[in-house]
């Protein structure tokens, strides 16, 4: 379609993740005309990537389950975990998070969306005050029939019916009866989805699916693929629409009530990596990621925050050509460890994956990391990054992965001092035997037990490091994306260095710095903030209308994805 025409919504959203998917839901639960531009030619960012799950406590489905928690049990752990680091973990923001989690559920319910708990899926610090157990909530496997004519677009595609535990569960599917247990699961949800017809999507995919059916194919909003936001249109200090590039280009699309950023981080562009936070990164989400709309907002007097940080990790390096593969649980298992270019230990390999990767950044910020494992790891998990065979020849080519029979064979072939190597593996089989890691506290956490293999005594976690023989991986610094942007108050409007409001400019999801500061509370605290703040910021642009705007005439458009 082309943009060469000016044409006016009330809400105006750049971006097609969660962030964008929540703000333009909330203009369609208000009544309000909106329009959802998507820079590339996939739809689903970073959150059609991810394993799709919301940190939200202290929320309707807790309730529902008999759960206790409470808005108190919900500041108090997120002032224990995250403190305020800056002004995008204020009091007020983590307040008006805790305090938009019922609105965004009931309301996404309302409009046809279908959710389910993680019921043992713990915070991540969850023995601090506040901490609790089953806070994170995930859609459910969604028929992708329904949204037809979008599924060709989607940024992942998996047709899988996953669900958040299925991940790691699957991992020890032949070594544990739980595993074991969810893998029968699996397959009958599977087959059940292929036997009736549908086509189910899980995780992260099946979210942003959930989304557009209730957005796109039921509320009528345009999804503009190819429509990159090149300007912010501002008339007397008020952002009033946007100049749409892409092949059509030139065209502006006025919004009457506000323009929403939200589409995704920088963690795609080097530039401004090596500016703000001195890497190159290894990140896993949105390719589309180049930080545009940050820099936008930065261009009519937006102040930004946390622009040194982001959702950091532990990566599998990718071979040439390829991609790097997050590690989450896998690092948790018995039966391995993670040791630097020496060959010692530097953090608890089970920990957060953002605490890992605060801790590597810290220890050797350009330096070799390996994950070692013991031959009983190979037996007992699905290694999912050493399943395909041609992938696995070029890592061994490429000197990504290494295996020997000795472990004085493998220090040898990975450049590691021996003795530090030597020493470093017989005090951690010591730990492994007592079950308390001394240095590092491994296994001590429920977060970290979570990952781990219950059938494995006396540490969950804790597997020594001796039967041959012993596989090696190349660890990088990875990332989910940037988690720094632009400064917004607790309706997520965009605010000046000096917290003056600019009028009409919203910011959410990584467009916007963090409520969570420096830390990661629980599972989905990327993605729980982004909807509770996108619909915040469409009540507020609703709010600004006497009347309202319910009942409108929505604009008319198939319910599809437009070219821009």
């Amino acid at each position: 379609m082309s943009q060469t025409q000016d044409e006016t919504f009330d809400v105006v959203v750049v971006g097609s993740g969660a962030a964008a998917f929540a703000t333009a839901l909330g203009a369609v639960d208000s009544g309000l005309s909106a329009v959802l531009l998507e820079s590339t030619e996939k739809w689903g960012g970073s959150s059609a990537m991810s394993g799709g799950g919301m940190w939200l406590p202290d929320n309707p489905l807790m309730r529902r389950d008999g759960v206790g928690d409470s808005r108190e049990e919900a500041l108090e752990y997120m002032e224990e975990s995250i403190g305020e680091v800056g002004r995008a973990s204020s009091r007020a923001r983590k307040e008006a998070f805790v305090d938009g989690v019922d609105d965004f559920v009931l309301t996404a319910e309302r409009h046809g969306m279908t959710f389910a708990r993680a019921t043992d899926y713990p915070d991540y610090y969850p023995e601090l005050p506040g901490g609790k157990i089953g806070r994170s909530i995930e859609c459910e496997p969604f028929d992708a029939r329904r949204i037809q004519a979008l599924v060709p677009t989607l940024r992942m595609n998996m047709p899988l019916p996953l669900k958040t535990d299925d991940v790691w569960l699957l991992a020890r599917a032949w070594s544990t009866p739980d595993g074991f247990a969810r893998g029968a699961q699996f397959v009958l949800r599977t087959l059940g989805g292929l036997l009736t017809g549908k086509k189910l999507r899980g995780i992260g995919a099946g979210l942003v699916s959930q989304f557009a059916h209730a957005v796109v194919v039921e509320g009528g909003v345009p999804l503009r693929l190819g429509s990159p936001a090149e300007e912010l249109v501002v008339e007397d200090g008020r952002v009033v629409g946007v100049r749409v590039g892409g092949e059509g280009g030139g065209g502006v699309i006025r919004a009457r009530l506000g323009v929403m950023l939200a589409g995704g981080g920088f963690d795609h562009n080097r530039e401004m990596r090596r500016e703000y936070q001195g890497v190159d990164g290894f990140p896993s989400g949105n390719p589309g990621n180049l930080g545009g709309p940050i820099r936008l907002a930065e261009s009519i007097g937006a102040a930004t925050e946390l622009m040194d940080d982001a959702w950091w990790g532990a990566s599998l390096a990718p071979v040439e050509g390829g991609e790097p593969s997050f590690i989450v649980g896998k690092r948790s298992l018995p039966y391995s460890l993670i040791v630097d270019s020496r060959g010692a230990r530097f953090a608890n390999e089970a920990e957060s994956y953002v605490d890992l990767g605060h801790h590597m950044l810290g220890h050797d910020k350009d330096g070799a990391y390996w994950l070692v494992l013991d031959a009983r790891y190979r037996r007992r998990y699905l290694r999912s990054f050493a399943l395909d065979p041609k992938v696995a020849k070029a890592q061994r080519e490429e000197g990504i992965a290494f295996s020997a029979d000795t472990l004085e064979e493998l220090s040898g072939r990975l450049g590691l001092d021996t003795a530090t190597f030597r020493s470093t593996i017989q005090r951690f089989n010591g730990f492994a035997r007592s079950g308390r890691d001394q240095d590092f506290r491994k296994g001590d956490s429920a977060y970290d037990r979570y990952y781990g293999d219950p059938t494995v005594h006396p540490n969950a976690c804790l597997g020594t490091i001796e039967k041959g023989p012993f596989s090696a991986y190349k660890v990088v610094i990875g990332d989910l994306g940037t988690k720094d942007g632009v400064l917004t108050d607790a309706d997520a409007r965009a605010l000046r260095e000096d917290g003056s409001v600019i009028e009409g400019l919203y910011a959410a999801g990584n467009n916007s710095a963090s409520v969570m500061g420096r830390t990661y509370p629980g599972p989905g605290s990327t993605i729980g903030p982004a909807v509770v703040f996108g619909l915040r910021a469409a009540r507020h642009m609703a709010g600004q209308v006497m009347g309202g705007h319910r009942g409108r005439a929505r604009h008319a458009t198939p319910p599809a994805a437009e070219r821009g």
